[in-house]
């Protein structure tokens, strides 16, 4: 991976992004090199709750540095949440700052989305892919096995491509361990409809693995793009 800072974003809400955000850290550790993970908007978790970068500490290891920008209670998209509870909402210019802070001291930055690339961050309709292009930051994919992923994923890789984004590629989430025709026929899909590779497929219920299970398998589920040894080609014809 060249790019210091690295945007996760996902088709949706409940697909493995926080998962496979941890994924991509926990490979980057044992690599030897210091990770930031950067949660700009956290939504539906009250004050002293564990969030989404407290989970990818516990699945990645202690030395990933966790900086969440803005929190607000209710489970809604972050602008939404943030005027609801009467709070400053999240701008793409702090995230950009925070980002590049933490880019100066780490190796590498993951920056984890909340929900899809378009969610708003404030009433102006600011979104992460704003974000993305102060940073001048490729934008990972995370995506759905099954029926439904290919419309919004293409939608999303379009959604990059208009607004000059460049895409790593796409991850799978979420692989079920008996995938039915769709998810089998969408693996060969899905790179076209993105016109981006397959750069990973993350086991449903990898986060519930034990810590040391969990960052001892992570490389086996990222490609090259990410650090790890995944065989995307490989996967493809296993499961074809």
């Amino acid at each position: 991976m060249s790019s210091k800072v690295l945007v996760v974003t996902g088709t949706g809400t409940e697909i493995g992004k926080t998962v496979t955000t941890a994924a991509i850290a926990a490979v980057a550790v044992r690599a030897g090199r210091s990770v930031a993970v950067l949660k700009p908007a956290q939504t539906g978790v009250a004050p002293g709750e564990p969030g989404d970068v407290d989970e990818v500490v516990r699945l990645a290891g202690s030395a990933v540095t966790p900086v969440e920008l803005g929190r607000f209670p209710e489970p809604l998209a972050p602008g939404t949440a943030a005027a609801r509870a009467g709070m400053e909402p999240v701008r793409p210019a702090q995230v950009a700052e925070a980002a590049a802070k933490l880019a100066a001291s780490h190796d590498l930055v993951l920056v984890e989305g909340a929900g899809g690339l378009l969610v708003h961050f404030d009433a102006e309709g600011s979104t992460l892919a704003d974000a993305a292009r102060l940073l001048g930051a490729p934008a990972l994919v995370v995506a759905r096995a099954g029926l439904g992923t290919l419309n919004s994923v293409q939608l999303t890789a379009e959604a990059l491509r208009f607004r000059g984004l460049s895409q790593l590629g796409v991850a799978i989430g979420s692989w079920p361990d008996e995938p039915g025709l769709a998810e089998r026929c969408n693996v060969g899909d899905l790179p076209r409809v993105a016109g981006a590779g397959l750069v990973g497929a993350v086991p449903e219920g990898a986060g519930s693995l034990s810590e040391d299970a969990f960052r001892a398998r992570a490389s086996g589920w990222l490609g090259r793009e990410l650090g790890g040894v995944w065989d995307g080609e490989g996967f493809a014809r296993r499961v074809g």
